[in-house]
Formats: C-alpha cells, structure tokens, sequence
C-alpha cells in the first residue's frame, strides 16, 4: 500500500543498502589502485592466460615422470603448482592454463632467459655464476655431493675410485666440481658424463661406471627407481654442498616476490612439512620405495629463515 512505500523504516534500510553498496565499491576501487600493475612475467601469463613450467623427467623425488600419464611429479613440481596457486590469484586469470616444457641440465637456463620457460622448479643449485643469468628463489633444499656405488663395489669414498669409470650428469655443478678435483688431486678416475641423471644411473647398473657422483638427494631417487634399491648405497665423504631453488627470469621483481611469498608462507604455515614427508620420507611412484632421506638441520636453518644465496 502507499503507507507502506512512506514507511521510514524502509526508506532508512534501502538507504542502508545503498550506501553498503557504495561503500564496497569505493573501497574496492581504492585495493585495485593501491596494487601494483601486472609487469614483466605477471603482465605476460595474464595476457596468455597461461604459464609454462620446466620441469625434469628423471630427477627423483623433485621432478619427475613416474607413470604413464606422462604428468611431472615430485616435490618441486608440488611446490610450483602452490605457486601457480598464487599466480592466478595476483593475475584474477579465472581458468589459467598450465603449460610443461621439459628442461636438462644443459637447457634449462637459456630457457627460462630466452622467455620459454616462466618457472623452473627442478633440481637446480644457486651458485654465483648462476646468479648473473638467472634469479632465484628462496631454498628448498639442502644438499651435499656423494657418490652412489653397488653395497659389494667395496668403494667407500674417492680414494678408492682411481683407474676406475665415475659418471655424473653433464651441465652439472657436479661435473665440474668431479673434473676439477679430479685434475687438483691428481685422482685418476675416469669421468664419464651422461645426459641426464636416468642415463648416469643406467650407466652404473649396466657396468659401464663403478660409482655416480651426484647431490644426495638425487641419488636416493635413482636408488629408488633400481630393480633392487637396496643393493645400491650411497657412501663417501660430503664433498659439494648447495641448495636447490626455482628460477625465473633476471630483472623481473614483481614475478620473483610472488614466488619467495609462497615459499614463505609454505614456511611459516609449517605446510612444508607435510610436503617434504611426502616426497622424502614415504613411500612414492613408480616402485613405492620410501628415500628414508629426513630433513636436515641446514634445510630446517633455511626454513626458518629463507635464503636464496649460494652455499659459502
């Protein structure tokens, strides 16, 4: 009735609404303001509505193939999917499409500089030379050079390694490192090196090499791909030491602090925990073999307080 319509009660509640609305929209306005505009690779995956991922095929428990879906797998690739998380949020790309290219050792770097590649999340060390090409994140892990030989090789380190095949992974920080000791100390090994870390491993099985140097880690996760895991041991002194992080693209801030917020929330939320178990210390694809590889004291360091420098 026309009483109603003259009604103060709903005259102040439409008034009410109206101004709620205004409100919103205003402050709304005021947070897109204050944000800064996408630039460098943001700016490019919302124009593309996509990111492409570099990922590995063989280098277990961080990225890796490990069935028939042909689908990377891993403890970096679970971290880079947090971070595409993030990137579809800064970028509002309602249906973002991932993209996989794979990457080596070899390829990798001129990938991501050449725009191929938006984020690597592998299986690479931070090293000083590194640095003037690429940038990186935060750390993920914590790793230290050894070698991986069969239990009855009767190697125990590098001494025992003279006269004798030694494979590790070309394009590799290790290789260069093996190479460099190997003329320093006047050791007398043959270094062999191999295309990928699958192929290392092969190497070693087959015969062709007694022992493979590689980070730790990785070599847990070829330990855990063999026919028979436990005839294979990893032993020697810790010689190299470096932490694995993500790359982007050089001179690309805005990118690079999505990626380290992440990192950094995953850190302080202790999620990374859960995710670290996962890969490290429970059973995973393709043979169900658990790495039994806990967290270490320096991953722990880097956890509480991030870095992305390389190991001194």
């Amino acid at each position: 009735s026309v009483n109603n319509l003259k009604d103060p009660r709903r005259i102040t509640m439409k008034t009410i609404l109206l101004t709620g609305c205004a409100l919103g929209l205003l402050l709304s306005a005021q947070a897109h303001a204050t944000e800064a505009p996408l630039e460098g690779t943001l700016s490019k995956i919302a124009s593309a509505k996509s990111i492409t991922l570099g990922y590995r095929d063989a280098s277990v428990p961080f990225s890796y193939v490990g069935d028939s879906s042909g689908k990377p797998m891993g403890y970096s690739v679970d971290l880079a999917n947090k971070i595409v998380e993030r990137i579809q949020q800064k970028t509002a790309v309602g249906d973002l499409k991932v993209k996989y290219n794979l990457v080596t050792s070899q390829t990798r770097i001129p990938l991501v500089q050449n725009g191929t590649v938006d984020l690597e999340c592998g299986s690479t060390g931070v090293t000083a030379e590194r640095q003037k090409q690429v940038a990186f994140s935060y750390g993920f892990i914590y790793v230290k050079g050894q070698l991986l030989t069969a239990k009855d090789s009767g190697i125990k380190g590098f001494a025992d390694l003279a006269g004798k095949n030694v494979v590790t992974t070309a394009g590799t920080t290790n290789e260069r490192f093996l190479k460099s000791y190997n003329a320093e100390h006047k050791a007398n090994m043959f270094v062999i090196s191999a295309k990928d870390h699958g192929e290392a491993f092969k190497m070693l099985e087959t015969g062709r090499a007694v022992a493979f140097y590689m980070d730790d880690a990785l070599l847990y996760g070829e330990r855990a791909k063999a026919k028979d895991p436990h005839h294979w041991v990893v032993v020697g002194e810790e010689q190299s030491r470096e932490i694995y992080s993500c790359m982007v693209r050089k001179d690309d801030p805005q990118f690079l602090a999505v990626v380290n917020e992440t990192l950094g929330d995953l850190y302080r939320s202790g999620e990374i925990n859960g995710i670290y178990q996962r890969w490290f210390e429970q059973p995973i694809p393709p043979k169900g073999l658990n790495l039994e590889f806990p967290m270490t004291s320096e991953l722990k360091a880097i956890i509480a307080k991030p870095v992305s420098d390389p190991v001194e």
